[in-house]
């Protein structure tokens, strides 16, 4: 048996006016990984979202029914809406969050006060409740994953409940290096640590981050980290981390893109509507891509910032190009993110106000989420501009190369966990550096025809490695094969 933890399940409920509930299925890796172990083999425990997951526990209970989960065995968890806030909004997405992509601004932020104790004491309830739940489900010895920082202290807390268990934890995430992770209040940066040392294996996204938690957990709790020495077979890096005389094995498993699912959806007829109507936008002018969350790690300011410069330094672009970006909001719940995303409006609208002529617009900026309408961009995208401050992947970096119809040139964040797959065949570039983001973006720009498709067949080749479902299924291989000490 295996089981699935994470903050967002495989389904979500919409709450009709008339009290009607409406199912939506999610995709990704987790939900086909699971699907492939076969009927019965899994279970997901998530927590209710919103309106309508509360509505379908009220109306179902935990357990959801299988005609809404497609079979999958579900059980969403109905936390205390002050709770979940302060643990998602509080303390994931505000303090974690931004630990791991290094956006605080320490001379002002953050200020760890009596309402942030209050938000990690919910933070800790949120754990638990999963904890709990895991412990409940879980058959003797069953793998159970546990998904992403908003589940930090899951592992030891379910270690205590279930020894017997196989436990497994994946940051999706960077992780932040010592320097920045000791932001953290000492006892909290420790029962992080603890909290996923609780498992059997501690997985990432790349070796790079899992070298940065090694780092942390020898800085912050004295651990013992075993390095993989020059000569060892494999990548270099960080093998486990032993504390207490518990030993924690660290693994990498770089989730790529589903090609499949991409190419098949890419040319539906939905998405060659968008794509006609983009096409009439942009004429028969270059294109630079980008498709992103205004979230405050995608760098989406700086990235305009860097076309402008384009257009000030390489006036011969002017009229022959336009930046097609997708800006689509993210966590407007919160103030911070509000702002950001007003500033990318406003930003994309200064340059068509200073540089847009008659019948050009520098910009074509579109902020409503269409699925579609960002397949669309991806097959005419002649550039695509991935710039994260920090990332501890990026799918749009794999998924653009996967369906671009003439090849395209990827200009891409040195700080995107993406970089150690893709570096060879991208343009990397310091995602701070302007002037050499511009350089870059002129560069793609001019790249020969031949050059660009060469390099977007290899980028494609590499982006589409491990799969979503092959992804999971690693990880799960690789908790089952691990020895008891």
């Amino acid at each position: 048996m295996v089981l699935v933890a994470s903050n967002r399940g495989p389904v979500s409920y919409a709450l009709g006016q008339d009290g009607s509930l409406t199912a939506k299925r999610g995709g990704g890796g987790l939900v086909s990984g699971l699907s492939a172990l076969g009927q019965g083999a899994g279970t997901w425990v998530c927590a209710a979202l919103g309106e309508g997951d509360r509505a379908a526990v009220a109306r179902f209970g935990p357990r959801l029914p299988a005609a809404d989960t497609g079979g999958q065995a579900v059980r969403m968890l109905d936390i205390p809406a002050g709770t979940f806030d302060a643990a998602y909004n509080g303390i994931a997405n505000s303090v974690l969050w931004f630990v791991h992509h290094l956006l605080y601004q320490t001379p002002l932020e953050p200020v760890f006060d009596s309402a942030f104790e209050t938000q990690w004491s919910s933070y800790a309830a949120y754990n638990a409740a999963f904890a709990d739940a895991l412990a409940a489900e879980a058959e003797p010895g069953a793998a159970v994953l546990v998904q992403d920082y908003h589940l930090s202290l899951v592992p030891a807390l379910l270690r205590e409940r279930r020894p017997d268990l196989r436990i497994g934890h994946f940051s999706h995430t960077p992780w932040a290096p010592p320097e920045l992770f000791r932001v953290l209040p000492d006892a909290v940066a420790g029962q992080v640590l603890r909290g996923i040392l609780g498992a059997d294996r501690a997985a990432f996204l790349t070796r790079r981050w899992a070298d940065a938690f090694a780092a942390c957990c020898a800085a912050t709790l004295g651990a013992e980290v075993e390095w993989a020495s020059a000569g060892a077979a494999g990548p270099a890096g960080a093998r486990s981390v032993t504390l207490e005389g518990r030993t924690t094995r660290l693994g990498v498993h770089g989730l790529g893109s589903d090609a499949e699912f991409l190419r098949k959806r890419a040319f539906q007829p939905d998405v060659d509507e968008r794509l006609a109507a983009l096409r009439e936008q942009v004429g028969e002018r270059r294109t630079i891509v980008r498709v992103d969350r205004t979230e405050l790690s995608k760098n989406i300011v700086r990235g305009l910032l860097a076309y402008r410069r384009l257009l000030t330094e390489h006036a011969h672009w002017r009229g022959r190009v336009v930046h097609v970006a997708f800006a689509y909001p993210s966590r407007q719940d919160l103030a911070v993110y509000r702002d950001y995303t007003a500033e990318v409006s406003r930003l994309a609208g200064e340059i068509n106000e200073e540089f847009g002529t008659a019948d050009w617009t520098p910009v074509v900026l579109h902020v409503e989420d269409d699925f579609a309408r960002s397949l669309a961009a991806y097959r005419m995208a002649d550039v695509a501009l991935v710039n994260p401050i920090r990332d501890g992947m990026n799918l749009v970096a794999k998924e653009i190369p996967v369906v671009s119809e003439r090849g395209v040139a990827l200009v891409l964040s040195r700080e995107a966990g993406a970089a150690e797959e893709l570096g060879a065949d991208a343009l990397l570039v310091n995602p701070y550096d302007l002037a050499g983001t511009a350089e870059a973006l002129d560069r793609a720009l001019a790249m020969p025809a031949e050059e660009r498709a060469a390099r977007s067949e290899r980028l494609a080749a590499a982006a589409t490695a491990l799969p979503p479902r092959d992804w999971f299924l690693a990880q799960v291989s690789a908790l089952r094969e691990l020895n008891r000490d």
